[in-house]
């Protein structure tokens, strides 16, 4: 019997099989923690963080809102720094999370930040 951890882990490989960012393309990684957020866009090529951004960047965690707000925002920050890169375009990662709650929010505040995957 596998434990929950050892189940999210056999999906994160499988879904790293598939999922890899290039320096045009970089991955949109999320990793999500019981109390925080965390985002990077990574370039699998050259093995390099391009950017990243998390829910307790000063911005984010200076606004009193629930968790799920906090990883829109989160979403919208790496959105912003990677436009700031000239990145438009990623491939998304959930890290083995269902495309549910926040790994959904970092995902739509970061569309909404201009990023297209």
């Amino acid at each position: 019997m596998n434990t929950k951890l050892e189940q999210r882990q056999k999906v994160r490989y499988r879904i790293r099989k598939k999922v890899a960012g290039t320096p045009a393309k970089p991955r949109l990684s999320v990793y999500r923690s019981n109390l925080e957020i965390y985002a990077q866009l990574i370039d699998d090529d050259n093995g390099v963080t391009l950017v990243a951004a998390s829910s307790k960047q000063k911005d984010i965690v200076a606004q009193k809102v629930p968790k799920t707000a906090k990883a829109k925002l989160v979403g919208a920050a790496i959105a912003q720094k990677a436009i700031e890169l000239g990145v438009s375009a990623v491939v998304f990662d959930r890290g083995g999370n269902l495309y549910h709650g926040r790994v959904k929010a970092v995902a739509e505040g970061a569309r909404e930040g201009g990023l297209k995957f």
